[in-house]
């Protein structure tokens, strides 16, 4: 007799923003009788679609979506990673009780590996006015200055989180001052435990790296055109950013402030947001190739001699090679 647990099946598909992810992911839960889980931090938040990319009901194409503009960015409580494991879990379980196939998607890539990880995959000690204590430190001395007080107690925490993270710096000192233990220390013994998941996780590469720059700039403009400006005005009259400090670092809005205070033309805040999302997209990709469970395609070729982006039916027969 077997007494080996069959562990659900899911698939996720990952890699930078706007490198096709959403396409991609409709098209294998037509195939696939599946169903999506945003994997993304901020399109969980209500009233921030445009800037998010988060798909409207024409571009899901009938496919339920889960996971997404549901959390209230103006909610003092926040929205953690641990809040989304807990959400995501209980999707998947949804959608397995039906019969369909979990697909993930989406580009945060701490979210995604926190789900994938068994057991507990980050302490749940919290000191508030610690906290608080430390983003008063950010604010009056510089996140450099904070950032340097964590690569003294955690160095290979800070060496994997960016200075201008400050939830994520701050959020590892927290750990370090509370526990008296590195958050890298206890990521890593969460990892041994297995995962509940049998996972396939497929991301998206591109050999030409102006391709997908090219897709990115295209996103941005096509963003302005449906409403990126009005909407960073409205959520800005709301006090959005100044309640929810994950809003307040997302890129998309805060490049157009100075246009709004009429301290920068439209032009050049564009341009900085372009630049910005060619950034974050190279540091998602950085993130993702350091995970040995990727398994990744290449979305574009060479055609007479000039790199183009594959044909859409190619890339989706890829993937589903990777998921037999």
């Amino acid at each position: 007799m077997n007494n080996l647990q069959v562990k659900p099946r899911i698939l996720a598909v990952v890699g930078a923003t706007a490198g096709g992810k959403t396409g991609l992911d409709i098209e294998l839960a037509k195939q696939l009788n599946g169903e999506i889980i945003s994997c993304d931090s901020m399109q969980i938040y209500k009233g921030m679609n445009v800037g998010t990319a988060t798909p409207d009901g024409t571009e899901r194409q009938g496919i339920p979506h889960h996971l997404m503009d549901f959390v209230d960015p103006t909610d003092p409580r926040g929205y953690s990673c641990a809040d989304y494991v807990t959400d995501a879990r209980a999707a998947v379980a949804d959608i397995l009780s039906r019969g369909k196939l979990p697909i993930l998607c989406g580009g945060t890539g701490l979210y995604l590996d926190a789900l994938l990880r068994g057991g507990t995959f980050e302490v749940t000690d919290s000191d508030p006015a610690l906290r608080e204590e430390l983003y008063a430190f950010a604010q009056r001395e510089g996140v450099e200055a904070l950032h340097a007080i964590l690569q003294e107690l955690d160095p290979e925490t800070a060496e994997a989180v960016h200075p201008n993270n400050v939830k994520r710096v701050v959020r590892a000192l927290e750990i370090c001052k509370t526990t008296g233990r590195k958050k890298s220390d206890l990521d890593r013994e969460s990892r041994i435990s297995d995962s509940p998941y049998d996972a396939t996780v497929i991301g998206l590469h591109y050999d030409c790296r102006e391709l997908l720059y090219d897709r990115i700039d295209r996103r941005v403009d096509v963003m302005l055109a449906e409403g990126l400006l009005e909407e960073t005005r409205r959520l800005r009259e709301m006090g959005v950013f100044e309640t929810c400090r994950t809003a307040a670092q997302a890129i998309g809005y805060k490049e157009l402030f100075p246009y709004l205070d009429g301290e920068a033309s439209l032009e050049e805040c564009v341009d900085i947001l372009k630049m910005a999302t060619r950034r974050y997209a190279k540091r998602q990709l950085t993130w993702f190739r350091a995970k040995d469970y990727v398994r990744w395609i290449t979305c574009d070729t060479v055609v007479d001699g000039a790199p183009c982006v594959k044909k859409f039916e190619d890339i989706v027969n890829n993937a589903k090679t990777l998921f037999p």
